[in-house]
């Protein structure tokens, strides 16, 4: 018997030719569904990767950091790699200062042309927050997705602007104008979200309708030197809190990550975490030291916990007209019409 007989399937020797022509498509057809499945599998497993850095005082040696820290991120494993909010420079907006205009950057620009470079090269997605300007005199606190292909498939401006103790953002921010979108990357539908917006189911919930499977939110936030240390605890416990609760409500993953270190009057707690569709912790860093916190996330579990806990499906969406309202007053005589009666007066 000839060498390349014996390497044939047993099974073609007993097979008339037009039969044998026949099973060979069958087989080719059913391995080619084998792998199709087999991939598809495999992308229901994605790994996050949030950088948890201090920031110095000059933006190269940060984004020279950055770099390095998202490269032993994809060496062990990440596919999805976030950086903190405003990674490039430390937390300006603890004053108002118009010198700190002069860190702002276009998009494109030299941030996301060095990171696109770098998921180019790593095969990684990177969700970077950059101090864009737009144009002279308006400025946005903006995350931008980076696909796995060095593409930038979109960007997120943030919505909710801050105007605290040394979180004077309205200063330096314009508020968003692009809405909660969520963007298809090659691993996950991503969703992004900036600090203060952590703070508002309503943020949370749009992004999730828009499609986001993992919720990400660069983050920078710390112990405020005025607050009792027992009050800044119950603080941080509720931050974790709220948007664990995001998890559970949406159904989907939330993934934040923040600051640490000294930065003028601020101490950035750290403790970035990803959480899972039932709100339970995946993965969670100290709150001390800078880390790579790598997080698997099984997106399955996504459509498994919606089908259990339905809250989607169970919206009463007709009647929550009156969330447009900024507060609904005692006075009122009725509280702003739902979609569907709007709708019917204009029938």
């Amino acid at each position: 018997m000839r060498k390349e007989e014996r390497e044939e399937p047993f099974l073609f020797f007993f097979l008339p030719a037009d039969v044998e022509k026949t099973v060979r498509w069958v087989c080719g057809r059913l391995q080619k569904g084998v792998i199709k499945v087999l991939r598809k599998k495999a992308k229901e497993q994605v790994a996050v990767g949030l950088i948890q850095m201090r920031a110095g005082e000059d933006p190269g040696t940060n984004l020279a950091k950055a770099v390095a820290r998202i490269g032993a991120a994809a060496k062990k494993g990440a596919q999805i790699v976030c950086l903190q909010e405003l990674f490039r420079s430390r937390y300006f907006a603890q004053s108002e200062d118009a010198e700190k205009f002069k860190l702002a950057e276009p998009i494109p620009g030299p941030t996301t042309e060095t990171l696109s470079r770098l998921a180019l090269a790593k095969k990684i997605v990177i969700i970077t927050s950059i101090f864009e300007k737009r144009s002279a005199g308006i400025y946005h606190n903006t995350a931008v997705v980076i696909d796995a292909d060095g593409s930038i498939v979109g960007k997120y401006r943030k919505m909710h602007i801050p105007d605290d103790p040394c979180y004077y953002e309205k200063f330096y921010f314009t508020p968003g104008d692009l809405g909660f979108p969520a963007f298809r990357t090659r691993y996950a539908k991503v969703g992004v979200l900036v600090c203060w917006d952590q703070w508002f189911p309503e943020a949370a919930r749009l992004t999730s309708l828009a499609g986001a499977e993992i919720l990400f939110y660069p983050t920078a936030i710390g112990w405020l030197p005025t607050e009792p240390r027992g009050t800044a605890r119950v603080q941080r416990s509720a931050w974790e809190l709220i948007q664990r609760g995001h998890a559970v409500a949406n159904g989907v993953y939330v993934a934040v990550v923040n600051r640490v270190g000294r930065e003028g009057k601020l101490r950035f707690w750290g403790s970035s975490f990803v959480a899972g569709p039932f709100g339970e912790i995946v993965a969670h860093a100290g709150g001390e030291k800078e880390e790579i916190l790598i997080a698997p996330c099984d997106l399955k579990k996504i459509d498994e916990t919606r089908e259990n806990w339905p809250f989607l499906r169970d919206r009463r969406i007709d009647a929550y007209g009156a969330l447009t309202a900024r507060f609904l007053d005692k006075d009122q005589v009725s509280a702003p019409p739902t979609s569907l009666e709007a709708f019917a007066n204009k029938e």
